[in-house]
């Protein structure tokens, strides 16, 4: 019974941060959704940066602990460790669904790209961030990342492994394609609002943030592998001249 419980909130977890996660696409995009990010009646600016940097602030907080081998431990010992990655998922997601509903516009334009030509390549460039950042959570094992994979394990007989370190694809040349993704897509735009450019200044440093954490966590579970690893591969940009046939795991 356990067992089907946990296939099941995986299941229903994984598809709501599905569909939270593609109304967020849409939304940075300003196309699809009843909301994006500049829609909606412009407030007073200082009180519209402070409920936006909470809401931003809520969801590092949140990604951040959650995310620590420490949490993880602390979390198993009220949940079954196949649900632990769920919960976390569920978590960002209830974090991003919050955000995407309580954000105050900031439409002033800080750029805006007239030309139609150089509008589309730009607006190819963002998409093609999220098509990087989706195809990378494929090169790591999409479905161990968003918890399927550990909510189905006991009923499939899948053997967790032992996080093999490989190098697949873009993680040849970069580290951390996934984060590349995001910046890519969030700051490739052809109108940049001062609300769009407050979110792509914040995630970024979250960004940031999140790689040395997740470094630190890397080096401490394979050591002399992930040293010489980042010492001859980029973080988000190839290092000229220097290419190394290695392995690369992410922390799951």
């Amino acid at each position: 019974m356990r067992s089907a419980i946990a296939a099941l909130y995986s299941v229903v977890v994984y598809a709501f941060f599905l569909a939270t996660f593609t109304y967020a696409i849409f939304w940075v995009e300003g196309i699809f959704t009843p909301t994006t990010i500049d829609s909606g009646a412009a407030g007073d600016p200082v009180i519209s940066l402070v409920i936006n940097g909470a809401l931003l602030g809520l969801f590092a907080v949140q990604h951040t602990i959650m995310a620590r081998p420490s949490f993880k431990r602390l979390l198993t010992k009220v949940l079954p460790k196949e649900m632990e990655r769920s919960t976390f998922v569920l978590a960002a997601s209830l974090a991003l669904a919050l955000l995407l509903w309580q954000w105050r516009p900031l439409p002033l334009l800080v750029w805006s790209i007239d030309d139609p030509v150089m509008a589309g390549i730009i607006l190819a460039v963002s998409w093609s961030g999220w098509g990087i950042l989706l195809l990378s959570t494929f090169l790591i094992s999409h479905f161990h990342l968003f918890g399927l994979s550990q909510g189905w394990a006991k009923i499939l007989k899948i053997r967790e492994g032992d996080g093999a370190f490989v190098t697949p694809l873009f993680y040849k040349w970069i580290r951390h394609p996934l984060y590349l993704g995001f910046i890519v897509a969030f700051w490739a735009a052809p109108q940049m609002s001062v609300g769009h450019l407050f979110f792509a200044v914040m995630t970024t440093g979250y960004i940031f943030v999140g790689i040395w954490f997740e470094e630190r966590d890397l080096v401490a579970h394979f050591g002399e592998r992930y040293l010489t690893y980042r010492r001859h591969v980029g973080m988000l940009i190839p290092k000229i001249g220097t290419r190394r046939d290695g392995e690369k795991t992410h922390t799951l």
